[in-house]
């Protein structure tokens, strides 16, 4: 079972070990709930380095990676990032990735569980383009620091970037120096908080790993698996395997904006998404409140009356909001007004649909501000 750079640093912090995908990879330190609350209320840390990391270079780099994913690369500047999906023939999610746009190349992050799909992939249509596709995922760490305090815990650790760590925008993307090492900075995550992501060389990652930690002097601490999902959850973004399948269309998912048809190179998928578009989709990704203190998980049915109407994708017991919440498909025409259900273990509990994300930053000060 492949190990990160960071296997050492997770032991020594005590870490549960488990499974991922393939990885072994820390599920907790602590306490997942403990954990949740650490990034909302203060920062935690993340080890990331089993996603996959690509990097397109080339006079055809740009037309390569255009044939293959669903957004617009003419439309992003450099330094800026996006959010985009790659489709098969039939319009079905690959994978969802982000993409980054450097001075000579795109820099594409991929997930762990597609990333020995995403490659061939890829090299399978290149199409005879003059461009490179390397694989970085062993050279560079990928670390995460998210919550409220990240610029004052990495701060004291940059020693250079390109602009002031608290005002870069959300998806973008900068040079940087740390440890002596040439490294890059960018404001994506996957918990709902501002934060960065970190790529740095693989060798320098463990002891700037323990530095981060070292210097937050109590105000980060390392996030496991377990925490990484409830944050995502709360913060309403899907996860590949549950919410995004390649049974699923990027416009159930609520994804058409990662989607555009009227790119200036034609891509993957295209005819039948278009086709899927104008049809509309037939169910719809929907967030849930569970009325009960059982958690609703993946694959337990939803119901409306007679027969089911849906199923969850998602659930979890909720550290911020303290109650359980979920994520789920429901045919096209369920109403807010509609009194749902979901069968948990051979008992049905009701549940509300709710609007997603279930929880934002934004959203939360205002709260505590009234």
């Amino acid at each position: 079972m492949p190990r990160t750079c960071l296997y050492e640093n997770h032991l020594k912090a005590g870490a549960t070990m488990v499974d991922f995908h393939g990885w072994e990879m820390p599920i907790r330190y602590t306490q997942i709930p403990q954990e949740h609350q650490k990034v909302r209320l203060s920062a935690g840390l993340f080890d990331l380095c089993h996603m996959g990391r690509l990097e397109f270079s080339g006079p055809g780099a740009e037309e390569w990676v255009q044939s293959v994913v669903t957004t617009d690369l003419s439309r992003i500047e450099f330094g800026h990032a996006r959010y985009s999906l790659i489709c098969d023939p039939n319009g079905g999610i690959l994978d969802d990735i982000i993409i980054y746009r450097l001075p000579k190349s795109l820099f594409l992050v991929v997930n762990a569980s597609n990333r020995d799909t995403v490659k061939p992939w890829f090299e399978e249509h290149k199409g005879g383009r003059d461009a490179q596709l390397a694989d970085r995922s062993e050279e560079l760490g990928m670390l995460s620091i998210q919550g409220p305090q990240y610029v004052r815990i990495l701060a004291p650790l940059v020693e250079w970037t390109e602009h002031s760590l608290g005002k870069l925008p959300y998806y973008h993307i900068m040079k940087a120096k740390i440890l002596g090492k040439r490294a890059l900075l960018a404001t994506t995550g996957y918990t709902g908080e501002n934060g960065f992501e970190i790529y740095l060389p693989a060798e320098a990652a463990p002891e700037f790993w323990d530095k981060l930690l070292e210097t937050g002097n109590g105000l980060i601490a390392p996030i496991g698996l377990g925490a990484r999902d409830t944050l995502r959850v709360e913060a309403g973004m899907p996860l590949y395997g549950n919410e995004l399948t390649r049974e699923t269309n990027p416009f159930e998912a609520g994804l058409g904006f990662a989607v555009k048809l009227q790119k200036p190179v034609p891509f993957i998928g295209q005819e039948a998404l278009a086709r899927l578009n104008a049809e509309g989709p037939k169910r719809k990704l929907v967030g849930l409140r569970i009325f009960s203190k059982k958690v609703a998980r993946q694959g337990m049915p939803i119901y409306n009356g007679e027969p089911a109407v849906g199923i969850v994708t998602s659930g979890i017991p909720s550290p911020t909001l303290g109650f359980p919440i979920a994520m789920g498909y429901v045919d096209k025409n369920t109403q807010v007004s509609d009194s749902l259900e979901v069968d948990i273990r051979g008992t049905r509990v009701q549940a509300r649909l709710e609007p997603l994300p279930f929880f934002s930053r934004t959203r939360h000060k205002a709260a505590h501000a009234l």
